[in-house]
């Protein structure tokens, strides 16, 4: 969809696209790396904070999700095998950390189900703190109107990039 409208008329600036980009590539990785930093804490690594956000999100009822349904989503947000997908999840899994619990899928043997342990989900409780008092750093610098916007905005952004499926680096979906 093309914006026609100019400043003038009072619409949207015919560049918005630009402007987007202008302050969204900066604010990408210096806002999301912090919040990434901050949810990561001093044990895990990007890829597994990722795992553990998915399985909250998007796993059922929160504490659940199929490693094959993690790979294809983590593969579809950065560039990562499912090797090193299987190593955070083991990295997770194990004693030291024990944040996850691998068991066989009832409904397929080749595949594994991943399920948040307490102590799993009580780092993503953890997680949701440090990453809350991040945002809360930003906020404290802004108006109610502004959050009550900045919310509406990424929610809005969130609906209409949520379906759809990257196909390559040309911007198309």
């Amino acid at each position: 969809m093309s914006r026609a409208k100019g400043k003038a008329d009072g619409g949207a600036p015919a560049d918005a696209a630009l402007q987007f980009l202008e302050l969204y590539y900066p604010i990408h990785y210096q806002a999301g790396i912090g919040v990434e930093d901050a949810l990561r804490g001093d044990a895990l690594s990007r890829h597994q904070v990722a795992v553990l956000w998915l399985i909250h999100s998007q796993g059922a009822d929160g504490v659940r999700m199929n490693r094959k349904a993690i790979a294809q989503a983590l593969g579809n947000w950065f560039e990562i095998s499912g090797a090193a997908i299987t190593k955070a999840i083991r990295g997770m899994a194990a004693p030291r950390l024990g944040l996850l619990k691998l068991a066989e899928d009832p409904a397929s043997g080749r595949e594994q189900v991943v399920t948040l342990t307490p102590k799993g989900r009580a780092s993503i409780a953890q997680m949701k703190a440090r990453g809350t008092r991040y945002i809360e750093r930003i906020t404290a610098e802004m108006s109610d109107e502004e959050i009550v916007q900045g919310l509406r905005f990424f929610a809005r952004i969130r609906d209409i990039v949520g379906g759809w499926t990257p196909k390559g680096g040309d911007g198309e979906a």
